[in-house]
């Protein structure tokens, strides 16, 4: 383990949260915030740490994927832990182990939260607190690569926060790669600030909402999310982009380089866009009793479904209130979740993709166990390792997931809240169903069992293998 690079580059991070800690402090100055003096605190305590572990350059810069996932795992956490200063500070958090949840659950795009009034919190902290959605729906760790020219070492980072965009085959020098995909996230959330304004929403609302649109993650700054703003116009403009940002990012860089033939070319994106089309058919039909018009139900359906599908968590009505089949399948499209590249998260469309000609292969051998049939996914054999890693995903998804419903469900709540709070947090949606459901939150939750919904969070984000490495004995001994 190269103990001096790790060290090094968590300065690094910590400069960088220090430097975005700016932000927020910027506007409470703008609207008189005594809270202000808070991010400041936590931004020199940040850049002074950060600062020290920087002062000495690395004796060895050669890192592999050891020190990739080691480093990618404890630098959430830092973030995360940094992050939650402020809200505590200003007392409109009280509980660190609630900031911590708080923040924990914006870096990770997840959404829910222990907020009982998110009104109640001054504009500074609603601007943080959304904004860690947009820092981490790209990843602060992509933001480093942009930054800091790396070699060949950027690899085993970009392969740890693997939920991020995959850019090893956009162009050769990963330092531009990740500079293009900050360039095309930058772009759409501009234009989506700007189309929310043009509908008549403040400013500060539409960054807020578009910060929590970009990093699909869902922190919205009124308590009853995108229902309080009734405009269809709005609500569109954020079901539209919610979509757009659940797509694998390299399909948009195709489009630049006008590859659209490549772009069509991937599966992944068909699919995708084929369960969300069929999904709003099958919800609005089973909802249309619920709402005056075909075209309510179809808004709010498609509404639904962009949000679960792409593990944002808005919401404009409370589905919890839906018939059990829509209810049904919006907790199907929590598991599914959006494309692989995107900054959605769940168990990612390509997987089940790739699983479903798996099973495909193995039952097409049962009648024909002599023939040889290779596996392919847009054109390209699918390896062997790439089978079998994808069903060590799974296999360890389900032992997690059910491991983490244990030890959830000692707070002995209702079965739904229980099942629906552990599939929320680690496929990075935010609301469930029943008492977290739209219209609810995870304050309900003991001290233990906030702990394990955050670890969910943390696992889901870095998809399991990240954060299970860091408990492995062998990975703390020196080269």
């Amino acid at each position: 383990m190269n103990y001096s690079m790790l060290r090094y580059l968590f300065g690094v991070v910590l400069l960088i949260e220090a430097a975005f800690l700016a932000l927020p402090l910027v506007v409470s100055v703008i609207y008189w915030e005594s809270s202000g003096i808070c991010f400041l605190i936590t931004m020199a305590v940040a850049g002074i740490l950060g600062f020290l572990l920087t002062r000495w350059k690395p004796a060895r810069r050669d890192m592999y994927a050891r020190e990739g996932f080691v480093f990618t795992s404890v630098a959430w956490i830092v973030i995360s832990l940094i992050g939650a200063v402020p809200f505590t500070l200003s007392g409109q958090i009280p509980s660190y182990l609630d900031a911590v949840f708080e923040t924990v659950s914006g870096f990770t795009t997840t959404g829910a939260s222990i907020l009982t009034d998110v009104e109640a919190l001054d504009n500074g902290m609603l601007f943080w607190r959304s904004f860690t959605h947009w820092l981490g729906g790209m990843g602060i760790l992509v933001f480093m690569l942009a930054l800091v020219n790396m070699g060949g070492q950027a690899n085993h980072l970009l392969r740890a926060e693997s939920p991020g965009p995959t850019v090893s085959k956009m162009v050769p020098n990963m330092r531009k790669s990740t500079a293009i995909l900050y360039g095309i996230y930058i772009a759409m959330t501009v234009l989506e600030v700007i189309l929310l304004c043009l509908g008549g929403m403040p400013l500060f609302d539409s960054l807020c909402t578009s910060f929590g649109t970009a990093g699909t993650g869902g922190f919205g700054i009124k308590n009853a999310s995108m229902g309080a703003y009734p405009s269809y116009y709005l609500q569109g403009v954020v079901s539209v982009f919610m979509v757009l940002f659940g797509i694998n990012f390299n399909v948009y860089f195709f489009i630049l380089m006008k590859k659209y033939a490549m772009a069509w070319r991937n599966s992944e994106v068909r699919v995708y866009l084929a369960i969300i089309a069929a999904s709003t058919l099958v919800i609005t039909v089973n909802i249309l009793n619920l709402f005056p018009s075909v075209l309510d139900a179809l808004h709010h359906a498609f509404f639904a479904v962009a949000s679960i599908i792409t593990t944002t968590g808005f919401s404009t009505a409370d589905f919890d209130l839906w018939p059990q089949l829509s209810r049904l399948i919006l907790v199907m499209l929590m598991v599914v979740g959006a494309c692989a590249g995107s900054t959605g998260g769940g168990v990612k469309v390509s997987r089940m993709v790739i699983l479903y000609r798996v099973l495909s292969s193995e039952l097409h051998k049962l009648l024909h166990p002599r023939s040889v049939k290779v596996l392919t996914l847009d054109g390209k054999a699918v390896s062997r390792e790439t089978i079998q890693g994808i069903q060590s995903y799974m296999t360890l998804y389900f032992l997690i997931a059910v491991g983490s419903m244990l030890l959830v469900s000692l707070d002995n709540h209702d079965f739904v809240t229980t099942v629906t709070s552990v599939v929320a947090t680690l496929n990075n949606i935010g609301p469930g169903l029943s008492l977290v459901g739209p219209t609810g939150n995870f304050s309900i939750f003991s001290a233990p069992a906030k702990i394990v919904l955050a670890l969910d969070m943390l696992f889901g984000r870095l998809e399991l293998f990240p954060m299970l490495i860091l408990l492995m004995p062998s990975t703390w001994r020196k080269n």
